[in-house]
């Protein structure tokens, strides 16, 4: 595996040019060899202004054109949402030929994306595009809390009806493959239940009875170290607590909120079931502050440390 990792910028308008340029600066001579940025160099020039940084950027960026004028820090724009795609893109190809090790993802403008005719729901759907996946799974990892997801970027009732034994038997197979992969030998899987204390037998709802408690018991006949459904007013606590390594998330905001409640600069986006490495900054464009040089990159090098480990082959 190449040990070099790929920033893509993400959206020219936001705040991932500074971020990225912000993490660039802090690294080593050693890292900043390994890490290649994908974006625009021009952009990625008035990033370096706009937080006082300095960077030989001929060193490190594979520079990717942007048509047309120069492009407004915190506006809305369809030629951001088409140029972040194809710095993804580009990226993907490279870690598919075996160029890039990981690939890490500053923050893109799902709206943007879209206008630009790229109809995703996000990174994790666009990357299982590209690499020819009908699905990924978004994993969000923090020191004490660790979350993978079912479904994320769909209505809650879209999220009620994805949930079938079958996506969330691979859910549980994804997060237990990944955590031993990162040094847990015998990951302990709690999956979250469905409806409230998970249906109270059926008072609310048939769902964890019919939907989850069927994928638990084939996870727990293979082998998977799972217990669940267990009511997600309680699960996530446990977990936080040391009682388990791994939650399995029924929905978006079922796993987002206790994530970004206790770790909300430090948690990692990434993605399981694609042929490559994928980590990412777990926070948004965050147009109302781009192009002042305020934005934390915190969270870009929690990133980036993630990475860098899933390269190395060590524990994360």
């Amino acid at each position: 595996m190449s040990q070099v990792i790929g920033i893509t910028m993400g959206d020219p308008a936001g705040v991932g040019p500074e971020i990225t340029v912000k993490a660039m600066a802090e690294m080593s001579d050693a890292e900043r060899a390994l890490t290649r940025v994908y974006g625009n160099r021009g952009v990625l020039e008035r990033a370096c202004e706009a937080t006082g940084v300095s960077l030989d950027l001929d060193a490190v960026t594979v520079d990717l054109p942007i048509e047309g004028p120069e492009l407004a820090w915190g506006k809305l724009n369809p030629r951001a949402g088409d140029a972040a795609f194809r710095f993804i893109e580009k990226a993907v190809r490279d870690a598919k030929a075996g160029a890039i090790g990981c690939i890490v993802t500053a923050p893109i403008n799902k709206e943007a994306l879209n206008m630009a005719g790229h109809h995703y729901d996000g990174h994790t759907g666009m990357l299982a595009a590209l690499t020819g996946q009908k699905s990924a799974f978004m994993l969000l990892a923090s020191d004490r809390l660790k979350v993978i997801h079912v479904s994320t970027h769909v209505s809650l009732k879209t999220a009620i009806d994805r949930a079938t034994p079958e996506r969330i038997l691979a859910t549980i197979r994804a997060g237990n493959e990944h955590l031993k992969r990162i040094g847990y030998e015998n990951p302990r899987i709690a999956v979250a239940g469905i409806n409230p204390h998970c249906g109270e037998s059926g008072l609310f709802g048939k769902e964890d009875d019919l939907q989850v408690a069927p994928a638990v018991e084939v996870a727990r006949a293979e082998g998977i170290n799972v217990v669940g459904p267990i009511s997600a007013d309680t699960v996530y606590y446990r977990a936080y607590s040391g009682a388990f390594d791994l939650v399995v998330a029924q929905y978006h905001d079922q796993g987002h909120i206790p994530i970004k409640l206790v770790a909300f600069d430090t948690a990692v986006n990434v993605s399981l079931g694609l042929p490559i490495d994928r980590t990412s900054v777990d926070h948004g464009t965050a147009f109302d502050i781009a192009g002042t040089g305020k934005a934390k990159h915190v969270n870009m090098k929690a990133a980036i440390a993630y990475a860098r480990r899933l390269v190395a082959g060590k524990s994360v």
